[in-house]
Order: structure tokens, then sequence, then C-alpha cells
């Protein structure tokens, strides 16, 4: 096929554990990735921006704004009374219903931006959320204004969580995901778009976190019914004690990173007709 239609491809997670990161690093030197997505939040931060400095050139580093694991940077007395993140299913409706407490949670964002800042030594390519979380309304118009108030619009891309339905069905698989995030990103891509950020066109890469499940098959899937900038998460890693006691997606994510090194995805990419890329260079 002449044409070869461009993909990000972006492991989200980056520093939540040393193993996590580790197993990302892995891909992302295999050439297997173009962006990952940085939890501040995390001891392993520092180490991991350290290391990614060297695959700088290779793939976009972003912000994972994360308001769901483990805790916050700084105090939040409201939003985390006890030093821990609240579940995400707290977190939707009150979103929704106007009750979050939402200078606590801009004072978190510039705090998870300011320990990007540190670390790296430059702003990320791009912000996303664990779990989605920035694009709920009143956390993602406060991440917008934020980012704006760092000069970064039109300087660093959003990640859009939303996709179209005819796109989500014609995939075929955990569709039930994938419109259910959509539904919570509704009007995210407007107000981003109108403060002069960029974002990607068409979003896949939901699954059942199954280690036994069929992880080419589901690839196969995320690469049908493209958009213009489409962009893929995934969730490779190794697992280590810290990710056990974390985050209850362990395995899974090993059996994520065997595919992505394996002959398998590359096969996937030329039966599609498809590329990797950076969204940043799209």
């Amino acid at each position: 096929m002449s044409h070869r239609h461009a993909f990000a491809l972006c492991a989200d997670d980056f520093a939540l554990s040393p193993a996590v990161t580790r197993g990302i690093l892995e891909a992302l030197a295999a050439g297997r990735l173009t962006a990952t997505s940085a939890m501040t939040t995390q001891a392993n931060w520092p180490d991991a921006a350290s290391a990614f400095r060297a695959l700088a050139p290779k793939a976009d580093l972003g912000l994972h704004f994360n308001l769901t694991l483990d805790g916050p940077l700084g105090a939040m007395p409201s939003f985390a009374p006890t030093g821990a993140f609240p579940a995400m299913n707290s977190i939707v409706p009150a979103a929704w219903r106007g009750g979050l407490p939402r200078q606590e949670i801009r004072d978190e964002l510039r705090r998870q931006l300011d320990a990007f800042l540190q670390a790296y030594g430059a702003p990320p390519d791009y912000v996303d959320g664990h779990q989605h979380v920035h694009v709920l309304p009143g956390i993602a118009d406060d991440l917008i204004a934020e980012l704006s108030s760092r000069g970064l619009a039109g300087k660093c891309w959003l990640r859009d969580s939303a996709d179209r339905p005819r796109r989500i069905f014609a995939r075929g698989r955990h569709w039930g995901k994938a419109l259910t995030v959509a539904g919570l990103a509704r009007g995210f891509r407007a107000k981003a778009r109108a403060a002069g950020f960029t974002l990607n066109d068409g979003f896949s890469g939901f699954s059942d976190f199954d280690a036994k499940g069929d992880h080419a098959g589901d690839f196969a899937s995320f690469l049908r019914a493209p958009g213009a900038r489409p962009l893929i998460m995934c969730h490779p890693g190794h697992v280590d004690d810290e990710l056990a006691r974390l985050d209850p997606v362990t395995d899974s994510r090993e059996a994520e990173l065997a595919f992505l090194l394996s002959d398998d995805f590359s096969r996937q990419l030329d039966a599609a007709g498809a590329r990797l890329a950076r969204l940043s260079e799209m």
C-alpha cells in the first residue's frame, strides 16, 4: 500500500512505578511508541524523566494529570482530606453537578506541571489525564486556563478522549467504554480549540486489561476507522510491588508490552497500511 496512514501510539502511566517505566522505555527504544504520559505525582518521576531524555527525539512526553491514583503533591483538604485521591466514580458526579473544589484542583495541576518542568527541564509536549479526568467539566476549564496562562496554547497538544460513534462502532470492540468516555468528554474539544490548542482527531485503545486477552485482535481494531490525526493509548510495562500496591492493572501490562515488541505488531501495522508518528509532527 503506497499511502500509509499515520497514527500516534501513546503509553499511559510513565513513572507510575520503576517497572512500568522500564517497560515503557523498552518499547520507546524499540520504536514501538511515539508518546508517553508521565505521572509526576509518583516517586519514580525524576528518574523516569532523566531516562527519557536520550529518547526525546523519538517521542512526545506529556503530563498525565492525576487526580485518582495514590495522592497529591500538596494538601487538598476538601478533595483528598486523608492524603489519598478519591475514586473516579465519586469525581464524575461531583464534576457534573459543579461540586468539585476547583481551586484545590487547579493548585494541584500547577504542582504537577511544575514537577514536570523541574525534573525534565521543559514543559510537556501535551497533556492528558489518568482515567481521562482532564476532560471533566470544571477540570477541563481550569486545565485549559492554566496551560494558556503559561503560554502553552499552540505549543502543546491536548488529548481528546472522545471519538465519533460511527468510528467507535466500526472498531467492533470495547465500544461501551469508548462511548462512556466520549460522553464524559462532551464539549472538551470545542473549548480546547477555541483556546488555540491542537488535539488528536480519532481516539482508540480501550481494553478490558485482561492479561489473557486478544491483544493482537484489539490492536487491529484500534487501527480501523481512523480520524485525521488518530491517537491510540496503551498500557505496557513490567510488574513490581509498587505497581501492585497502587493499581489493579498489572499482568495485562506485561502482555501488552510483549505484543508491542513482537513481530505481530509490525504485521498489524503493515496489514492496516499504517505507520507510527509523533502527533506533534502530524
